[in-house]
């Protein structure tokens, strides 16, 4: 299959070899597409073949099935990409599972599963990345967290929890890492994925919630979370690093 193109694309990643995590649906695969279309080289991680494969086909990229909170499984995989592309130039952490529990109702081993997967699977991905990060030059790290980590809401312990982890996890990568490797975090708000989609079913409802949470009075699109990842992967970034950017209409001081 052809590599799928964008339009306005300016090859703002050109050479650059970027290893992507979560592409199968929603954030990550518009994060892949984007960059695919702006030149990178990817590598894609996924525990969805299916999806994996698709987005893998349609932007000419290398798909590794992985689940991202298995150590062993995390380090062959690195390395696989790594050994493919030549080197890692980039890593985007796009992967990660949501799930609304009260608290009196939360089990221990969905506490353990969310945080191995949306906090444990960018560290270990970040520690296997690190010896190809550091033999490139402008390297970047990318970890995409949720504004409900600063601003919290019913029922979701565990999912806030792993997501202010994946900040501070962040800010001390940045500040352990550069000046070779910038590493920065997006805290996306509501946005149209297959998440927000299955808690509310009915877009009329999904549109009105949105308005009603943010300035800007509208539910946001997983496009505009990846133009977010490809200014903090881009040289256009290259003196932000340890930053939060909030890609979340104004949800976070409305």
């Amino acid at each position: 299959m052809p590599r799928r193109t964008l339009e306005g694309a300016t090859a703002r990643l050109a050479g650059r070899r970027i290893l992507l995590t979560g592409v199968s649906s929603g954030m990550g695969r518009a994060i892949a597409y984007l960059f695919a279309a702006e030149g990178a080289k990817l590598a894609l991680l996924d525990l969805h073949g299916d999806g994996l494969r698709e987005v893998a086909d349609a932007t000419s990229s290398l798909g590794i099935e992985t689940d991202v909170s298995s150590e062993k499984a995390v380090n062959a995989a690195v390395e696989r990409a790594a050994t493919d592309m030549g080197g890692l130039d980039g890593i985007v952490n796009a992967a990660g599972i949501y799930a609304r529990i009260p608290l009196g109702e939360l089990t221990s081993e969905l506490w353990h599963k969310t945080i191995a997967v949306n906090l444990t699977g960018p560290f270990l991905i970040c520690r296997a990345a690190l010896p190809h990060l550091q033999k490139a030059e402008r390297a970047t790290i990318v970890n995409i967290a949720s504004t409900g980590a600063l601003q919290p809401t019913v029922g979701q312990t565990a999912y806030v929890s792993s997501k202010g982890g994946l900040i501070g996890l962040s800010r001390a990568l940045a500040a352990e890492l550069g000046p070779n490797i910038r590493v920065n975090t997006i805290c996306p708000g509501m946005i149209r994925t297959g998440i927000t989609e299955t808690l509310y079913p009915d877009p009329k409802t999904l549109d009105q919630v949105a308005a009603s949470r943010s300035a800007l009075q509208r539910i946001g699109t997983a496009d505009e979370i990846a133009h977010a990842a490809l200014f903090l992967t881009s040289q256009e970034s290259s003196y932000t690093t340890g930053t939060i950017i909030t890609v979340d209409g104004g949800k976070t001081y409305y």
